[in-house]
């Protein structure tokens, strides 16, 4: 695309999205929207990518941007890598594309019981229900079919997690929905992850999962490091990196003088 392709392209979307504004404010006053013309929706290889799991239209590009991103800064930390809560293996995907690409002999562990969700507890509220989200092993495995260095854990957290316990890990991505696995999950990680290595967890921060923020945050005050949250959900630590608290912006509460 020549330079004035792209500048007509951007008018054009430049105007549409104004008239979705527009939209927006009058259904829907409080949706806060993103400006979207930015380079990674253009990225050929991620949109074939996301064509592969029929994410194009979806809602969880960004975090898959970002998954695919953080994986990056993992290449020379040792260790194999591990999901917790595969669901139609996207993510464990991206992760074992990474080890391939990088030439990296790592291992990738998908632990999940394939029959959807565990029980929710009232620190879940009530968007879940048990067995929620339930996709088979063999369609995972069909998706995954072109890596050889993936092992599949069926079961339910924690049951099935004394078989990496000898492990170490330089990325692990939990994504549980709810409390109990995800307290299950960052407590049995956490201590496995190498220096550098980067801890992603999915719910983080969703209004529709209390019950996972709850555990990370829980499980995460004595700790240095601390749960980064990410502007579409989610969120990722990197052990040995400790972080701040989070800090007021405003003093008092007071929108600064002009």
């Amino acid at each position: 695309m020549s330079m004035g392709e792209r500048l007509r392209f951007a008018a054009s979307n430049g105007l549409r999205f104004a008239a979705l504004r527009v939209l927006a404010r009058a259904i829907y006053p409080e949706l806060r929207l993103r400006w979207n013309n930015l380079d990674w929706y253009e990225d050929k290889a991620f949109n074939e990518y996301l064509r592969a799991f029929g994410e194009t239209r979806g809602i969880n590009s960004g975090r898959r941007w970002m998954v695919y991103q953080l994986l990056r800064a993992t290449k020379d930390v040792p260790g194999d890598t591990a999901e917790c809560g595969v669901f139609h293996g996207a993510t464990s995907y991206a992760i074992c594309a990474f080890a391939a690409a990088a030439g990296l002999e790592r291992t990738h562990h998908a632990f999940d019981s394939f029959e959807g969700l565990s029980e929710p507890t009232e620190l879940d509220g009530r968007h879940w229900r048990k067995h929620d989200l339930s996709v088979g092993l063999a369609s995972v495995q069909q998706r995954l079919a072109r890596f050889t260095k993936v092992r599949y854990h069926k079961g339910w957290i924690p049951e099935c997690f004394p078989e990496v316990e000898t492990l170490s890990f330089a990325f692990v991505h939990i994504d549980v929905d709810i409390h109990e696995p995800t307290r299950d999950s960052i407590a049995f990680f956490y201590p496995r992850l190498s220096e550098g290595g980067i801890l992603v967890c999915d719910d983080y921060g969703f209004a529709v999962c209390p019950g996972a923020t709850k555990a990370i945050d829980e499980y995460l005050r004595d700790k240095p490091e601390k749960m980064l949250a990410l502007s579409d959900g989610g969120g990722f630590l990197i052990k040995g990196r400790a972080v701040a608290e989070s800090y007021p912006l405003m003093e008092g509460g007071r929108a600064p003088a002009p």
